[in-house]
């Protein structure tokens, strides 16, 4: 894996190293889950209100974990009882040793209030294993602790929560904060399970490194912008990447000027616009950076004689954006589909662009040059042929299915972004921005997109460092202006150079 990912693991790779620790290393189980649950014991110390602290605990290891948290709280002078969901002779071997070390209260959950006046409580159901929907008992410890009131501490993942893909088909604990046990995993940072986690700490617990099995999905960190090498003395505008922005139509002629505008700052040596020849004085007006070409049009659209103008233009661009503002007619559709098949450069489709192949996607496969698709839910929806709610219950699924089909790099936004390459891990962005829920900002990160490939980026890597430094750009911005609520899309691109600063890193 890269050295800008933070490695993010799933069920399968989590039960493969804790496997390599215990039968090739030689860690005893019982030591792992003694340090799991220390670090639980700490966490629910730290968020504690007056009151007795209580842990819930299912019957696998879990559940251990959980009992031996219980114990350091009893240590620690708390007043601590244990409830079991299953009966004491069904938990797992390593969990029954916990439970007789324990000298403790335990009982059995009763009721939706048994946990009312707690300090605090521990979730120990589930563990990274479980998928699927939580039945009961599980179903009613998860809505006792939702309803309690009280800070509550997830172990290792917020039951309900699937932590190799972050979806929740059932009742899911709503976690004040998260202790993962050895590191992250991909549930913690992709919705909806990234929003059942509270804060996320990562806590070791004894398993060395040099584990065989490698994380599937990557963090992004900052240190991916140091691969944006500098301009030198012998660069040229150029030498220094170009870029085409097809799109425009009447109505929507700020799209395509935000992307290359974007493309610029994005560091772009020469950014072109290919637009609908009537409205190219206001496309003239609008940009002083940034060359024009008029195309045919009609009625304030492409029309079908624009593909020679486009592809030309395209002949000397090092990545071309086609999409952004360029509208949902037909002759839209039919130019789009005429170019996905004759653009050779690199190639970022956005916006109306993938409105134009939706239920198309192997149109894209037979590319020779690499594609990446930038949309939000409601567009890959549409590409997918289903609906936004069902994109959001299954992001990563969705996301990597697109990817698949296409043969594209897909970069699904959202305070989660995820960048889906087919045949290998996805790509997860820990950092957030409210400041992009605006209009225009997808276009800003198209042209990111493009001028960090014409920088020299290859694809995959270029989504990963515009997807981060937007995200920057928004927190920038918003810092500037004094609130998210007021940021616009040119408050971003204003903020784009900060946001690809090499050297700095922020905290997700």
């Amino acid at each position: 894996m890269e050295s800008w990912l933070e490695p993010l693991h799933d069920a399968e790779t989590m039960r493969a190293v804790d496997a390599w620790a215990i039968s090739e290393v030689g860690v005893p189980s019982l030591e792992l889950m003694e340090a799991a649950g220390r670090a639980v014991a700490g966490a629910a110390e730290s968020i504690a209100h007056p009151g007795p602290a209580r842990i819930v605990c299912g019957k696998g290891n879990n559940g251990g974990d959980g009992l031996v948290a219980a114990r350091h709280l009893a240590a620690a002078g708390h007043e601590v009882e244990v409830l079991l969901l299953w009966p004491a002779a069904e938990l797992s071997a390593d969990a029954i040793a916990n439970l007789e070390r324990f000298e403790g209260a335990v009982g059995e959950l009763a009721g939706d209030d048994a946990l009312a006046g707690s300090g605090v409580v521990v979730d120990a159901i589930f563990g990274t294993g479980f998928s699927g929907v939580a039945r009961d008992p599980a179903a009613a410890g998860i809505a006792a602790i939702n309803a309690c009131g009280a800070p509550v501490v997830a172990a290792d993942i917020a039951s309900g929560v699937d932590a190799s893909n972050g979806e929740v088909e059932g009742a899911a604990v709503e976690a004040d904060l998260t202790v993962s046990f050895h590191a992250a995993k991909l549930g913690h940072w992709i919705a909806p399970g990234k929003r059942h986690r509270g804060e996320l700490r990562v806590a070791p617990i004894g398993i060395p490194d040099g584990a065989p099995a490698e994380a599937p999905g990557g963090l992004i960190h900052s240190s991916v912008l140091e691969l944006l090498a500098p301009r030198g003395p012998d660069s040229t505008k150029f030498s220094s990447g170009q870029v085409l922005v097809a799109g425009g139509s009447r109505g929507l002629t700020g799209a395509p000027c935000m992307a290359a505008s974007a493309a610029a700052r994005a560091g772009a040596g020469y950014a072109t616009v290919a637009v609908p020849a009537e409205l190219e004085a206001i496309f003239e007006i609008k940009l002083t950076e940034v060359m024009s070409v008029g195309c045919p049009s009609a009625d304030g659209e492409f029309s079908p004689a624009a593909v020679k103008p486009i592809l030309e233009a395209a002949q000397r661009a090092a990545a071309v954006v086609v999409g952004p503002g360029i509208g949902r007619g037909p002759g839209a559709a039919t130019l789009v589909t005429e170019l996905v098949g004759r653009i050779e450069a690199p190639l970022v489709l956005d916006a109306d662009g993938l409105n134009a192949i939706a239920g198309r996607l192997e149109l894209l496969a037979d590319r020779g040059a690499p594609t990446v698709l930038t949309p939000h839910a409601g567009e890959l929806a549409r590409l997918l042929g289903t609906d936004s709610a069902e994109v959001g219950s299954r992001r990563l699924a969705s996301a990597t299915e697109v990817a698949s089909r296409s043969a594209a790099v897909v970069v699904l936004k959202g305070d989660d972004s995820i960048v889906a390459v087919p045949g290998r891990g996805p790509i997860v962005n820990g950092l957030a921005s409210p400041a992009l829920a605006t209009a225009g900002t997808g276009d800003v990160l198209s042209g990111m997109i493009a001028a960090l490939i014409a920088r020299g980026l290859e694809p995959r890597t270029a989504a990963a460092a515009a997807v981060h430094g937007h995200t920057r750009a928004g927190r920038l911005a918003a810092a500037r202006v004094g609130a998210a609520e007021s940021v616009i899309a040119a408050d971003v691109i204003d903020s784009i150079p900060a946001g690809l600063r090499r050297g700095e890193t922020e905290a997700p």
